[in-house]
């Protein structure tokens, strides 16, 4: 009993804890579309035009006209942003399977970013009226076509709340495990095409100094292994799974 006559609180106040970002193995699954989905989203190709470009080409750049959109067959491409004041960020990094440029099909009439590819990528590109028709006619891409942005969001918020919460070396050890798209079939040691440091700095929002110093301490601890290509080992998901 207190001083005042009142008999103590015992109730244990629930402690303010950080949203986390987890990757586990259910996670990293999400990136490896089903055989219907891919089958489904393989009708782009018979849909528009199929374009290469090398690695650093602009595909489209921010303030363009947006008429069209566009699926990527093969390759990396990053989208970036540019503020009035000149400052550059990467928004995102999108391999095969993704889609680009969506945003016109909700009326949005000029590009928001740039998209420039990270090595030699194949892209198909689908005039928004052909979309529109796919997407009203044919409900297993229409289907497909809406997972995909689902799961898109949840990757934005995902990313978001890892920006915000996460360290800088938890945020890079999760964009090495994001860009070797870790879970897909194809190995458990996937290979990531050369990325520059400086890349991977502005997408996590942190210096290019202490990237090198987290790539150097992976590396030390076995985590990921770099001679021209790197190469990500499942044991880099300890970074984040540890607090």
């Amino acid at each position: 009993m207190t001083a005042d006559g009142r008999m103590p609180d015992k109730r244990h106040k629930r402690a303010h804890t950080a949203p986390k970002v987890r990757i586990t193995r259910e996670w990293a699954r999400r990136r490896s579309s089903p055989v219907g989905v891919r089958t489904a989203l393989s009708k782009l190709a018979e849909q528009g035009t199929v374009s290469r470009y090398r690695k650093n080409q602009v595909i489209f750049g921010q303030g363009d006209h947006a008429d069209a959109v566009f699926y990527v067959q093969t390759g990396e491409v990053k989208l970036t942003v540019v503020s009035p004041r000149g400052k550059s960020t990467i928004l995102a990094v999108l391999r095969a399977d993704d889609f680009l440029g969506e945003g016109c099909l909700t009326g949005q009439p000029m590009r928001m970013t740039t998209a420039s590819t990270l090595s030699e990528t194949s892209v198909v590109r689908i005039e928004k009226a052909r979309v529109t028709r796919l997407l009203a006619k044919d409900a297993e891409f229409s289907g497909a076509f809406v997972s995909y942005l689902l799961t898109r969001t949840i990757r934005i918020e995902e990313d978001l709340v890892d920006r915000l919460f996460n360290s800088s070396e938890k945020r890079l050890a999760r964009m090495l495990l994001l860009l070797a798209a870790f879970g897909k079939k194809g190995g458990s040691n996937p290979v990531i095409p050369r990325v520059s440091q400086e890349v991977l700095a502005e997408m996590i929002g942190t210096t290019r100094a202490r990237v090198s110093v987290f790539m150097n301490k992976f590396r030390k601890l076995g985590l990921i292994d770099y001679n021209g290509d790197l190469l990500v080992h499942e044991a880099l998901m300890n970074v984040i799974l540890h607090d």
